[in-house]
């Protein structure tokens, strides 16, 4: 009897060839003397046949269910930095160099306006029939933190910072890439949409939480040193600081305040010359000297990058939601998220760390998905 192996199936071997007569028939003869009787060929049993079929169908179960079940697709891979002063957009893989002040006053054609701060207001716009995001200084008196992202975009870009495609310092205008999905803090809206529900899963989220802290890593261990994101007095203004790309990554947006620390000269940072409040806000930038002494900058201790890292549990939380499996994650980030919280600033993990233990988290999880989803089969 035949039985069923993993692998593909081997038929049997039909026996040597039967010769007549004295003398052996030649090897290159195609078939059996006529009239000789060969052994009939075996037939495979239905219930072999069922098990054969059976083992096949298991098979292509395993391979469908690795691709559904695997890390959901993190961003794209960059096809390769471009030079110093240079861009590439979309599926343009060629550098062109920033545009100039001449370009962008002839080449761009303002269509709306889509958002205002208080640093920048912000055009949809045409160049080339490509759509892209003009910002104008919005008012004489912040030119410096104009000009501060301004820089900090040209010393920046990378697959964590949106694109540059120009700047007119002349013009007070900066020319970036255009996220049709906006800010991060649209995604509750954009996820209820119907071509993107099929991404409200735990996995989805998760990536996005992982590609938020990547950015604050990205800024903690930047060329130009450890940089702190200071636009992130509350949940609406961190979220508003970052943009949903079309696959589904986050590129940071607004890089007018990222105050440098200093570790080698002493120098720590200081968000604003203004008091900040509330739960959002790491402890060390609240005022520490009570409601009896009036605020006064000059006498506000400075603090370092570990604001940041206080403010991981909120923004990864809000990035979760509350859609099937993400209390789950939740459970299983819990320690990193205590962590994060800790009141003394040195005891909170570097953003580096965070990130290993959220990839652990989503790598365990997905084994775990998978080897449940097996067991049913």
């Amino acid at each position: 009897m035949l039985t069923a192996a993993p692998g593909p199936s081997v038929l049997p071997e039909t026996g040597r060839a039967v010769t007549e007569g004295p003398a052996k028939r030649s090897t290159m003869e195609m078939g059996p003397p006529e009239g000789r009787k060969g052994p009939a060929p075996r037939e495979l049993p239905p219930a072999v046949g069922l098990l054969l079929s059976m083992a096949l169908m298991n098979v292509v179960l395993y391979v469908c269910l690795d691709r559904l079940v695997t890390t959901p697709r993190g961003p794209a891979e960059h096809p390769g930095r471009c030079p110093p002063g240079h861009f590439s957009t979309g599926q343009v893989t060629a550098c062109s160099p920033w545009l100039s002040c001449e370009q962008l006053r002839t080449e761009v054609r303002p269509l709306k306006r889509v958002g205002e701060g208080a640093v920048k207001t912000v055009f949809l716009s045409e160049w080339k029939e490509r759509k892209v995001a003009l910002s104008r200084l919005t008012r004489p008196e912040v030119r410096d933190d104009f000009l501060h992202g301004l820089r900090m975009l040209q010393a920046l870009q990378s697959e964590h910072v949106v694109t540059l495609l120009g700047y007119c310092e002349d013009d007070s205008t900066i020319l970036t890439e255009y996220h049709p999905l906006g800010s991060l803090g649209n995604l509750e809206a954009t996820l209820n949409l119907a071509k993107f529900r099929s991404l409200n899963t735990w996995q989805h989220r998760l990536q996005l939480a992982l590609g938020y802290v990547a950015v604050l890593d990205f800024l903690h261990r930047s060329p130009l040193g450890t940089l702190v994101m200071c636009d992130s007095s509350d949940l609406p203004k961190t979220l508003s600081q970052y943009l949903l790309t079309a696959n589904f990554s986050i590129v940071l947006n607004d890089l007018d305040a990222l105050p440098l620390v200093d570790r080698s000269s002493g120098a720590l940072v200081k968000c604003g010359h203004r008091e900040l409040r509330g739960d959002f806000v790491a402890p060390e930038q609240l005022w520490p000297f009570g409601e009896d002494v009036p605020f006064q900058d000059d006498l506000m201790p400075a603090y370092d990058e570990k604001t940041d890292i206080w403010k991981i549990p909120d923004v990864s939380s809000f990035l979760l939601g509350h859609v099937e499996g993400s209390d789950m994650v939740r459970f299983h980030l819990f320690d990193i998220h205590k962590a994060c919280k800790s009141q003394v600033p040195a005891e909170r993990p570097t953003a580096q760390a965070v990130l290993d233990a959220y990839q652990k988290v989503l790598n365990l999880l997905r084994d775990t998905a998978t080897s449940q989803a097996r067991e049913m089969l």
